[in-house]
Order: structure tokens, then C-alpha cells, then sequence
């Protein structure tokens, strides 16, 4: 099922509601955070078995990033860090050309990865401070499609497990917003709560 989230509720929530409507069992193939929207697979029954299939399939996101701050989660929930005078059109376009293609991005603060043992996210709540490792990202597409002087509108094109938080904080900001495209040959355009997708078509799209 392709399912366009909204912002608010978690990845989580919509799957437990999903899992509620249809009485299947149900799993996801890649988490949104609460604060974005955009497409959500959603795997139901039987067919859940194949979610690494569908995990590992690259994804396009389209942001809004303030590069007038950094804040703690790399997005507008968490707390302001630091606050600069955001680059100027030029020296912008400078720096996404540097994260296009093979590059290292460390993994946000607020991220599920496990640090010893326990979700990142879990520690920063508590005020553990963490060293985050960096995660090799390959970057098949960052392009600027609107730029104020202060809020930059993104189109970007990421292998699997790469985080747009990340991609904002290596450019000096954070993400105000955060609105996912595509998951491989799937696409926002296509959700439809209502409809689910025959495992053969599913596979076929693969």
C-alpha cells in the first residue's frame, strides 16, 4: 500500500492504524519522521517477509532547509543551536556541489540507529551526549529550486539510509520541512489509502 503520510503522527502510528483497518499485519519499508509527509510503503500480511527488497531502494525527498541555524535534531523540533548569517546564492551552490556524489554525512543526533545498545534518539533525551559516527551516502541528485536568502527549497535523490537532516547540518541548517517523493519506482502520485498493490505488481515494479 503506498500511503501519503502527514506531518504529525509517526511512521509507526499510521502502520498501527493501517494494521487496525485491515486487520493484517502490517510493517513499513523506511521511517519518516513525525514532522514530515510524503510517501510511506506500507507491506501488509504475508508479503511483510519482503520488506528488506524494499528497504534498500533509494529515495527522493523535496526540503526546505533554514540556513540561518542549526538545531539539535537537525529539524524545527528541536532546540536552535547556532545561529549565522545564512551564505550568500553563490557560495550556496558551492557547497551543494559538494555533497553531490559519494560523501560521508554524519548521522543525526535524533536518529533511531542504536549507540551502544540504546536509539540515539533515547540518549539525546536523556542529555547523553554522543558522538554520532558518519554514514557513507551516495547523492545521485541535490539541486536548489528556490533560494530567499535564508530558506533553501531542495529537490534531492539518496541511497538508502541516508538522512536529509544530515545533508541540511552539512550545509548549515536544518529542515523546516521534509515531504519524500519516491521510494525506488514509487511514487508520491500514486497513494492511495484505499488501494492495495498485488505482490506480483509490487515485485514486477522491482
Amino acid at each position: 500500500m503506498l500511503v501519503d503520510k502527514p506531518a504529525g503522527p509517526s511512521s509507526f502510528a499510521i502502520v498501527r492504524g493501517l494494521r487496525e483497518k485491515t486487520g493484517a499485519r502490517t510493517g513499513h519499508a523506511g521511517t519518516l519522521d513525525p514532522f514530515a509527509t510524503g510517501l510511506l510503503l506500507v507491506l501488509l500480511g504475508a508479503f511483510t517477509k519482503q520488506a528488506q527488497r524494499f528497504v534498500g531502494l533509494t529515495k527522493e525527498y523535496e526540503t526546505e532547509v533554514d540556513l540561518s541555524a542549526t538545531t539539535s535534531t537537525g529539524d524545527p523540533e528541536g532546540e536552535i543551536v547556532e545561529e549565522h548569517k545564512p551564505p550568500a546564492q553563490d557560495l550556496l551552490h558551492e557547497r551543494i556541489a559538494a555533497l553531490r556524489g559519494e560523501v560521508d554525512l554524519q548521522i543525526p543526533a535524533a536518529s533511531a540507529i542504536k549507540i551502544g545498545g540504546e536509539r540515539a534518539y533515547k540518549l539525546m533525551r536523556r542529555g547523553v551526549e554522543v558522538d554520532m559516527p558518519f554514514r557513507h551516502t551516495t547523492v545521485h541528485e541535490l539541486e536548489v529550486l528556490d533560494y530567499d536568502g535564508r530558506i533553501a527549497r531542495l529537490r534531492t535523490h539518496l541511497s538508502s539510509g541516508g538522512y536529509v537532516r544530515s545533508l541540511a547540518e552539512a550545509l548549515g541548517g536544518h529542515c523546516v520541512s521534509l515531504r519524500r517523493t519516491s521510494v525506488g519506482p514509487f511514487r508520491i502520485e500514486d497513494a492511495d489509502e484505499e488501494r492495495v498493490i498485488a505482490p506480483e505488481e509490487a515485485l514486477a515494479k522491482l
